[in-house]
């Protein structure tokens, strides 16, 4: 969608009509969904359909925030200026998840070869030593005789082991999406050391970026709220922003409430009373968004910095114990 948005805010600002724009997009389609895509929003632009509506019809392939910036940009007559910011806004977002992603790589990594290898020494190369340690007609020490249970246990019911596994994992994404047991997941998240802290970072970094970008398009704040708290990842963030919006309606400003929601900085919260006090409070959040994005990318790298070599320590521990007790 990024890429879409990019190149179509670039043929407009180029004169382009938006029907012939649609046009050449879905001539440059790479696969033959995003072509039937392109095809039917240029068929309802053609009806007489707005840009917005015509995108909204294709079944949640375009946000809520998308849409009304979208509506917001055809209301103002400047729809490829809003396609540029939409642009910015996806490839920044884009670049958070990519920076995560590539922090997490080599942790993972180590995690999962090592679990392997323990797994294979304990599983299959552990059980090769029974038979001769049987036969040696000595008592073996504690800790050679617990290795070797647990390898043959592995060996024998490893099988149990996966199927627990993924029970697990089912489990905890039928809990995901029922919204009661989301939210004390989510909430048990962001108590957790470290990664606690990265949530909520990069989760203030959304809300301000959002909603700097809605106010900078003209959606008024009532609005801009109740679209932002659809973005956000974490429902005890997203729960407090909805309370927010329910405080604003009563005559409030957007800082006193903010305050009360516990995980939100109150380093935040200042800015935006600041901004709200000086009338810059779209500025103000930009700067906001800016300040937390990097201090997520300073927190990730640190974060990584120290679990690289817990991870190293920890997993070498095991493999050395293994090993000795043979």
């Amino acid at each position: 969608v990024g890429d879409v948005t990019r190149e179509l805010s670039t043929l407009l600002a180029a004169g382009l009509p938006l029907d012939r724009a649609l046009g050449i997009l879905t001539s440059l389609a790479d696969s033959e969904t995003l072509k039937e895509m392109h095809e039917d929003v240029r068929d309802r632009v053609k009806e007489g359909s707005t840009l917005a509506d015509a995108m909204e019809a294709q079944e949640s392939v375009f946000s809520r925030f998308y849409l009304s910036l979208l509506r917001a940009g055809e209301s103002g007559g400047a729809l490829e200026v809003v396609l540029e910011r939409l642009a910015d806004h996806m490839e920044s977002a884009k670049e958070m998840r990519s920076t995560l992603s590539s922090a997490l790589m080599y942790p993972a990594i180590l995690v999962v070869v090592a679990v392997l290898s323990i797994f294979i020494l304990l599983g299959y190369v552990v059980p090769q030593f029974t038979q001769m340690f049987d036969g040696m007609g000595a008592a073996l020490p504690l800790s050679t005789r617990i290795t070797i249970a647990v390898g043959e246990t592995l060996q024998s019911y490893g099988w149990l082991l996966v199927v627990l596994v993924a029970g697990a994992l089912w489990f905890v994404r039928q809990q995901l999406a029922d919204p009661k047991s989301a939210y004390k997941w989510h909430a048990w998240l962001l108590r957790t050391p470290f990664l606690g802290v990265i949530v909520v970072k990069m989760e203030v970094a959304r809300f301000a970026h959002t909603l700097s970008t809605l106010l900078h398009n003209g959606i008024p704040l009532l609005k801009a709220l109740t679209i932002v708290k659809d973005t956000m990842g974490n429902r005890v963030l997203a729960n407090g922003i909805e309370k927010v919006t329910g405080h604003l309606k009563e005559g409030q400003s957007l800082a006193d409430p903010l305050a009360d929601v516990p995980p939100f900085p109150s380093f935040a919260t200042h800015m935006i009373r600041v901004g709200e006090e000086s009338g810059e409070l779209e500025a103000i959040l930009a700067k906001v968004a800016e300040t937390f994005d990097r201090d997520t990318q300073v927190t990730i790298k640190r974060t990584m910095t120290l679990l690289e070599p817990m991870l190293i320590l920890v997993l070498g521990v095991v493999i050395a114990a293994v090993i000795i007790s043979i």
